[in-house]
């Protein structure tokens, strides 16, 4: 049995010594008191810290779509003829598609996720999809897409990805959202 003081415990699970302490009394770690210091096995601790996230994990929130939230991540409003949409403009951010261009509007380069493309992928991905907006009227997120929902890329290092392009976005836009 490995043990180690509270000050080291504490230290390991990013707490106060106190709530360590607490942990030995209520017998939430194993632990001993030896010459009136607290004397608390690894193992247990380890056990404790790994309780500890997955309810962490789990209590972390779900992202929720709404005015506020889409309004937040760039979102524009645009409401008309009972129609309340908020569309996302720059959706290319929430895709891990990043470009710079010429003055001429073309890519001259481009990476996605950080891994270098070829600009004319860069272009397709680009124009696939055209449009994401959030209805607020139904709470749905909603793409118009060229058709080609899944996408495959060739990174300049010559590996190949395929991805659902929609998903993606999608996936994207809730992380943000849950990053507020």
């Amino acid at each position: 049995m490995t043990t180690i003081t509270t000050t080291a415990a504490a230290t390991q699970a990013n707490v106060t010594v106190a709530t360590i302490r607490t942990w030995c009394r209520r017998g939430v770690v194993t632990a001993t008191k030896t010459a009136g210091r607290w004397v608390i096995d690894t193992t247990s601790l380890a056990h404790r810290l790994t309780i500890g996230a997955l309810k962490a994990r789990r209590a972390r929130k779900t992202p929720t779509l709404s005015v506020e939230t889409m309004l937040a991540i760039g979102g524009r409003r645009w409401q008309k003829n009972g129609m309340d949409r908020i569309y996302l403009n720059d959706f290319h951010q929430h895709l891990g598609l990043e470009t710079t261009a010429y003055k001429s509007g073309n890519v001259s380069s481009a990476s996605f996720d950080g891994r270098g493309i070829a600009n004319g992928r860069a272009a397709g991905i680009a124009c696939a999809v055209s449009k994401v907006y959030y209805d607020v009227n139904d709470g749905r997120l909603y793409a118009q897409h060229s058709g080609a929902r899944e996408y495959e890329i060739r990174f300049l290092s010559g590996e190949r990805e395929r991805f659902d392009l929609v998903a993606r976005v999608f996936d994207g836009i809730k992380s943000d959202i849950a990053a507020l």
